[in-house]
């Protein structure tokens, strides 16, 4: 028990399902009082009997990340229930694979409101009191998507870059304090995301052996255990990461396009036609190209004349 009399629990985001799920159980072997916050209260409910099963406590809070006041509200149930926050493990996440100016604006959004705006917010709210303790630390759950642009899936890679950034940061500033930031990235893992949204099927998921969810947890657990900055779980996930490191990305940018791109994807030019027969299939156009420019434009040795 901490000081001020409150008990110390993990805090798992994105617990009903997936990674956040296995990670609530790889807590609860230790006999932890684990939080679990997810939008489904049967599938919580769920969850916390295979916490009690694994030993743990579970706490169930029913909670939406992208509410306008989620923070507040975690705050506030952990205070109602007399817990402090010892480790957060920030799993949960969104996804949409397909033409960005194709998918709804709205939708791609909300993909950076939950997995980088909710989890800096709750991260950066939580952390003062581990620094006041001098102990506990954040897990967040990245990806080896974060590592190089993804075309087909361009919002959703770029926020696991930041979601690798922020963490690598975070885990420099706060060293001399006795927290712990982790990163886990890992490649394809074998969950309700890639089931959903069609992203299963793409080339890239089904060209690449995926890891399963308990795999990703306990690596994380035990790579935040020993203070590491990064994790990169499964020998396939290393490899890929090793690849995308060295491939320059005139390559790596084709590569990805092609191995995530659905044929049947609307054209963004609002024809209704399918991208590849519409607007994917003109010739690259070069900017400016000689059409639009004005007839009278000099070239770049030519003098002005006097007015």
């Amino acid at each position: 028990m901490s000081q001020n009399g409150l008990r110390p629990a993990v805090v798992v985001t994105g617990a009903t399902s997936g990674i956040g799920r296995a990670m609530a159980k790889v807590a609860a072997r230790e006999r932890r009082i684990v939080v679990l916050i997810g939008r489904s209260p049967e599938r919580l409910d769920l969850v916390a009997g295979e916490v009690r099963e694994q030993g743990g406590e579970p706490v169930v809070l029913n909670l939406d990340l992208l509410a306008q006041d989620a923070t507040r509200r975690v705050q506030d149930f952990l205070l109602e229930q007399r817990l402090v926050c010892d480790i957060l493990v920030n799993s949960a996440g969104l996804g949409f694979q397909g033409l960005s100016a194709s998918n709804p604006v709205d939708a791609q959004l909300a993909v950076i409101d939950l997995n980088a705006r909710a989890l800096v917010e709750l991260s950066l709210a939580l952390i003062p009191a581990m620094v006041a303790r001098r102990g506990g630390g954040v897990i967040n759950l990245g990806s080896v998507a974060g590592m190089i642009p993804g075309p087909q899936m361009a919002v959703y890679y770029a926020s696991k870059s930041f979601v690798a950034s922020f963490s690598q940061a975070l885990y420099q500033e706060l060293r001399p304090t006795g927290v712990t930031v982790t990163c886990a990235v890992p490649g394809p893992v074998e969950t309700e995301f890639l089931e959903g949204r069609g992203i299963k099927q793409l080339p890239i998921f089904t060209s690449l052996p995926a890891l399963s969810a308990e795999e990703v947890a306990e690596s994380a657990w035990q790579g935040f255990k020993k203070g590491r900055r990064l994790v990169v779980p499964g020998l396939a996930s290393k490899i890929a990461a090793a690849a995308i490191s060295i491939m320059p990305l005139r390559f790596a940018l084709p590569l990805i396009d092609a191995l995530q791109r659905r044929n049947n994807d609307k054209c963004p030019c609002g024809s209704g036609k399918k991208f590849r027969n519409c607007c994917g299939s003109a010739p690259r156009r070069r900017w400016p190209s000689k059409s639009v420019l004005p007839k009278s434009r000099k070239r770049a040795g030519d003098q002005a004349s006097p007015s």
